[in-house]
């Protein structure tokens, strides 16, 4: 899970509380999480993979850019709660690879 640490890495006071914790990541909050988004990301390129899917060479090709495409748009996300709702969402789509199936948007 991601835990707030201290105030926006720009230098500016972002101490904006919400529920429980600040609203911007630091690089330690980021880096805390790079292991865990890289293993994800990987893990979804070789389900991707996976003969058991009904899919042909293009849209193994199509699915695998979709999948680049949302990772390079969110590694510039800084929100806390932006980037567990990308967590959960990817966690949910290896979920649904697991049983067979294809998430409809890989989120």
């Amino acid at each position: 899970m991601i835990e707030p640490s201290r105030p926006h890495p720009s230098g500016g006071d972002f101490n904006n509380k919400m529920a429980n914790g600040l609203i911007w990541a630091t690089t330690v909050d980021l880096a805390r999480n790079s292991e865990q988004i890289v293993s994800l990301y990987r893990q979804l390129l070789q389900r991707l993979n996976s003969p058991d899917l009904p899919l042909n060479l293009a849209a193994r090709l199509a699915k695998k850019a979709e999948v680049r495409a949302i990772f390079m748009l969110a590694s510039e996300e800084r929100s806390l709660h932006n980037i567990k709702d990308l967590i959960d969402a990817a966690e949910y789509s290896l979920s649904l690879f697991r049983k067979g199936q294809i998430p409809k948007y890989i989120q």
